[in-house]
C-alpha cells in the first residue's frame, strides 16, 4: 500500500521482474504474466519526459488506466547522463530504468490483436534500439537484459513473419523470418523458422528453395516432423513421385515411433521464444500429421501413379486402423488430408480390382452398400419450392439445415451407386455377364429415378458435385451394361444404353464411339458411319475430358473412367472408311 519512490523502484522492479520471470517459465506461459507486468507499470507510476538536453520536465502520476494521460503518438527517446529514459510509443513504452524496459516488451507481446496491429511495426526496431545496460550497473537478475533482448528480437521477427505470411506477403514474411533464423533461440524454434522459410518460398513459387529451408529445419531438429511432412508436399507438387512416397515412408516410420526428449543446444532460459509465439498460422503450418493420414496418403497416391500392389497393402492397412477404433486412429476433422470413410472403402476397392483381387473388391463394395443403404430416402427432391425470405428468419436456418441433409443424402446415393458399379466391372471381367449386367442396372442405371428433379433443372449450387458424380456413375454404368450387351450379342439393347449415355452426357467421346460400335453391329452402316465421321471432327479430348465442368472425378470412379474408354480399333475404323470410300464412287459414278 506504500507509494513507490523513486529511489527504491528500481529494487521493486527488479525483484518484480525476477518472479515474473519465474512464474512464465514455470507455466510454459507468457500470458500469465501479463497481469503482473501491468501492476508493475501501474506501481511506478511516474512516466518522466525529457526534452532538449535531457532536462527533467515534469513527472506525471497515472492513476486508473495504464494509458491514462499518456499520448499516443510516437515520442523521441532521449537516453540521460545518469539514467536511461525511455517515452511512450503507442500501446508500448517504457519507465525510465533498465530493469523496465524489458518487462514492457514482454508486455507488448502479450497484447491483443487490435492493440499489437499499431505497434507492429516498430516493437523489432525499438527492440533493436534499446541500449542494454552493463551487467554490472543493474541489480542481480535470473535471465540478463542483454539475453532477454535477443530473444526478445527474435521473437518480434518471427511473429512479424508470420503475420506478413497470413497476410500473402511473402518477401516481406521472407525477409523477416531470416532475419529470425539469424537470431538466438533454441534448435526447436530454429527448426520452426526453418519450417516457415520453406513454406514462404513455396508460396513464392520457389519449390527449390523450399526444399532447402525444409532439410535445413530437418538438420537442426530432427525431430520437427511438419517439416518432413512439408518435404513430401514439394515433391508432390514437382512430380517426383519416388522422393514423395520416400519421404511420406519416413514420416509414418517416425510418426510411429515414441519421441526421444528433445535435446536444445543453448542454456535454459525462464523466457524463451516459445513462449511468445504463439499464432494459429504457426499452428497451421506445424501441424503434426496423424499416422493414419499419412498412411492413407501413401495410398492415395500409390493408387493415383499405378503402383497397385504397394497401394493395396497401404490401403488395408489404413482399413485396419479403422477396425482399431475410428475416433482414436483417424482424425476426421477439416484439415485432415483424409476424405469421408465410404470414399476410402471405394478407393481400396478400385486397389484391389486392379490388383485383380477381384473377390475381396466385392466384398469391400458390399460394406459400402450395406453401410449407405439406410441412409438414403426413397425420395429425393433436389429443387425445393419455398420462399425465401428477404431478412433471416428460423426458417431461413432450416431451409440451410435442409440442404445440408440432402447434401449427405446424395453422397450416400453416389457411395452406393459407386459399389455396385465397381461390382458390375469386377463381375465382367470375371466373366459373369449376366451378372455383371445385373449390377450396372441396380444402381447405376435406376438408381437415379429416385432423384426427382435433375441436374438441368436449377439444382442448389452446393449439391451440383454430388449431383455431377452420380451422373458420372450413371454414364459409366450406362457403358459398362451396354459393353456386357455386345458381349451377349445383344447389340439393340446395347445401342438404347449408349443412345442413353449420351442424354446423359452429351458428346461424351466413350459413348459416342460405343454407338458407332453397335450401328455397324447391327448393319446400320450409313448411321455408323455418319457418327463417325460427327466423332472424327470433334476436338481431341484427353483423359481429363471425364471431368465434370472442371471438377475432377473422385478417385474412387478413375479405374472406372478407363474400363469406360473405347479401345482403339483400327479394323473398325477401316471399315467404315472402306464403306465411305465405296459409297463416294457410288455417288460419282
Amino acid at each position: 500500500g506504500l507509494p513507490a519512490a523513486l529511489p527504491t523502484l528500481p529494487l521493486e522492479l527488479t525483484v518484480l521482474y525476477n518472479s515474473l520471470l519465474f512464474t512464465m517459465g514455470a507455466s510454459d506461459s507468457a500470458m500469465e504474466g501479463q497481469e503482473g507486468i501491468r501492476q508493475g507499470l501501474l506501481r511506478g507510476k511516474a512516466i518522466v519526459l525529457c526534452t532538449g538536453q535531457g532536462g527533467i520536465l515534469c513527472a506525471l502520476e497515472m492513476c486508473g488506466d495504464l494509458l491514462e494521460g499518456v499520448s499516443r503518438e510516437a515520442l523521441l527517446c532521449w537516453e540521460g547522463q545518469e539514467v536511461g529514459w525511455f517515452a511512450a510509443r503507442g500501446d508500448c513504452f517504457l519507465l525510465p530504468f533498465s530493469i523496465p524496459c524489458p518487462l514492457i516488451c514482454l508486455y507488448s507481446q502479450d497484447l491483443g490483436k487490435a492493440h499489437w496491429s499499431k505497434v507492429e511495426n516498430e516493437l523489432l526496431s525499438l527492440l533493436k534500439a534499446w541500449r542494454v545496460p552493463a551487467e554490472g550497473d543493474s541489480l542481480p537478475l535470473v535471465q540478463s537484459t542483454r539475453d532477454l533482448k535477443e530473444i526478445l528480437c527474435t521473437s518480434a521477427a518471427f511473429l512479424q513473419g508470420l503475420q506478413e505470411f497470413e497476410a500473402g506477403n511473402f518477401p516481406s514474411a521472407l525477409s523477416l523470418l531470416q532475419k529470425a533464423a539469424g537470431g538466438f533461440c533454441s534448435k526447436k524454434v530454429l527448426a520452426q523458422i526453418y519450417t516457415c522459410l520453406g513454406c514462404c518460398s513455396q508460396r513464392m513459387g520457389k519449390p527449390q528453395t523450399a526444399l532447402q529451408h525444409l532439410k535445413q529445419a530437418l538438420q537442426v531438429d530432427f525431430q520437427c516432423l511438419p517439416a518432413l511432412s512439408h518435404v513430401a508436399a514439394v515433391y508432390h507438387e514437382l512430380g517426383k513421385t519416388d522422393a514423395e512416397l520416400q519421404a511420406l515412408a519416413l514420416l509414418y516410420e517416425a510418426l510411429e515411433k515414441t519421441p526421444p526428449a528433445a535435446a536444445s543446444s543453448s542454456p535454459y532460459f525462464l523466457i524463451r521464444a516459445e513462449l511468445l509465439v504463439h499464432t494459429p498460422v504457426l499452428a497451421s503450418l506445424l501441424r503434426h500429421r496423424h499416422p493414419s493420414e499419412v498412411k492413407y496418403l501413401l495410398a492415395q497416391r500409390c493408387l493415383q501413379n499405378g503402383r497397385v500392389a504397394d497401394a493395396v497393402e497401404h490401403y488395408l492397412d489404413f482399413l485396419s486402423l479403422l477396425q482399431e477404433g475410428l475416433q482414436e486412429q483417424v482424425p476426421l476433422d477439416d484439415s485432415s488430408a483424409i476424405p469421408r470413410i465410404p470414399e476410402v472403402f471405394l478407393e481400396a476397392a478400385s486397389a484391389l480390382e486392379q490388383a485383380e483381387r477381384y473377390r475381396d473388391a466385392i466384398t469391400v463394395c458390399e460394406e459400402v452398400i450395406s453401410r449407405t443403404t439406410s441412409l438414403i430416402p426413397r425420395v429425393l427432391l433436389l429443387k425445393e419450392r419455398l420462399e425465401q425470405p428477404e431478412c433471416p428468419s428460423p426458417q431461413a436456418g432450416l431451409t440451410g439445415g435442409l440442404l445440408a441433409q440432402k447434401k449427405e443424402s446424395l453422397s450416400c446415393l453416389a457411395w452406393r451407386a459407386a459399389g455396385y458399379l465397381h461390382q458390375g466391372w469386377v463381375w465382367g471381367k470375371l466373366g459373369e455377364v449376366k451378372e455383371a449386367v445385373t449390377q450396372f442396372s441396380r444402381e447405376g442405371i435406376s438408381g437415379g429415378c429416385c432423384l426427382q428433379g435433375r441436374a438441368c433443372l436449377s439444382v442448389p449450387e452446393n449439391l451440383l458435385p454430388e449431383v455431377e458424380v452420380l451422373q458420372k456413375i450413371r454414364l459409366l454404368a450406362l457403358i459398362g451394361r451396354g459393353t456386357q450387351f455386345l458381349e451377349l450379342g445383344m447389340h439393340k439393347k446395347a445401342l438404347l444404353d449408349f443412345q442413353h449415355g449420351l442424354q446423359v452426357s452429351p458428346g461424351d467421346p466413350a459413348a459416342a464411339s460405343y454407338l458407332v460400335k453397335a450401328l455397324w453391329n447391327l448393319d446400320r452402316k450409313q448411321e455408323a458411319a455418319a457418327q463417325w465421321q460427327k466423332l472424327s471432327q470433334g476436338p481431341p479430348k484427353e483423359d481429363g475430358q471425364q471431368e465434370a465442368q472442371g471438377r475432377p472425378v473422385p478417385l474412387y470412379l478413375v479405374s472406372c473412367l478407363k474400363q469406360a474408354m473405347f479401345p482403339h480399333s483400327d479394323d473398325l475404323a477401316r471399315s467404315i472408311q472402306n464403306y465411305l470410300g465405296s459409297t463416294t464412287k457410288d455417288r460419282s459414278s
